[in-house]
Parts: C-alpha cells; sequence; structure tokens
C-alpha cells in the first residue's frame, strides 16, 4: 500500500492476475471503488516483498486465488481471502508489537506513500494519477511537506 498507494479494498482484492509481468516491469491492477481498474508498476521494494510473500505462500497456482490470504490458529495460511477487517487487526498488532501510535491503520500506509513520494519531489498530479484520485484536492490533503516549521522559517523572524 505505501509503495502504490492502494486502498485497503483494492489490496485485499488483488488475485494472482492482478500482479503481471509486461515489458521490463512488473505491475500492480488494482480494483479501486465504483468498479474502477487501476494499474501501476511495482516499485522494486514492493516487488521483492511481494515475490518472497509468494514463494512462501505457495498458493494453488489458480490466477484466480486471493494473493493475501488469511492464517489460522498455527500461523498457516488459509485458502480464504484476507477481508478489510483482518488486515485492519493485522496492522493493529503489527503496529502494537513496534511501539507504533494505536492510531496507526491501513490509511497511514496509503498516507505515508504518498506524503514521501512528494517529499521526495513528486507532483500532486503525477501522485493523484497513482493514487487513483478524482480531484487534486483530495491528493493535496496528503501533502505534509509544508508542515514542518525549520529553523530557517523562524529565523525569517526580523525584529
Amino acid at each position: 500500500m505505501v509503495y502504490s498507494f492502494a486502498r485497503i479494498s483494492a489490496a485485499t482484492a488483488m488475485r494472482m492476475e492482478d500482479y503481471f509481468h509486461s515489458g521490463k516491469r512488473w505491475w500492480f491492477r488494482l480494483h479501486e471503488k465504483g468498479g474502477k481498474r487501476h494499474e501501476v508498476p511495482a516499485h522494486h521494494n514492493a516487488e521483492e516483498y511481494l515475490d518472497e510473500y509468494l514463494k512462501r505462500a505457495s498458493g494453488t497456482g489458480d490466477k484466480k486465488e486471493s494473493i493475501f490470504r488469511t492464517i489460522d490458529k498455527r500461523g498457516n495460511l488459509t485458502d480464504r481471502t484476507m477481508t478489510r477487517t483482518d488486515a485492519l487487526k493485522m496492522v493493529k498488532r503489527r503496529a502494537r508489537a513496534a511501539g507504533l501510535p494505536y492510531s496507526t491503520c491501513c490509511h497511514t500506509f496509503r498516507a505515508t506513500g504518498i506524503t514521501a513520494y512528494l517529499e521526495n519531489g513528486g507532483t500532486i498530479e503525477k501522485a493523484q494519477t497513482i493514487a487513483a484520485h478524482e480531484s487534486p484536492r483530495t491528493t493535496k490533503l496528503y501533502d505534509r511537506t509544508s508542515d514542518a516549521i525549520t529553523l530557517d522559517e523562524i529565523e525569517r523572524i526580523l525584529i
């Protein structure tokens, strides 16, 4: 979700066929709200993490199989598709274990990805496209690049 700005519902809805090779890159096909499809190239880190997960997941090989599945009480992957609620519970458990705030949720990853992209020189227009936002105003809500008050700004106070 960080590298693709995917909504949790789009991530949990992904099937094996939604992670595909095109040209020299791997891509994600995200099924967004309103029935829209959205394709984004996979960031090299996301590709590495997903490839490692898929190696260990060892599914049936069916292209319609869910990528993200639940685990049973023994820690084994099931054939049941992970829901938004399952994902939130997992994120909350992992956030607590990492000492992150209780407010950490699935949307945190989307917000973090967009913010990091903008902080590293990305544009609102491209972020809007990657995030599949209808309006740049929605994307602008994620722009935290101007929130930090720097010493340079304070030094502008000349009395």
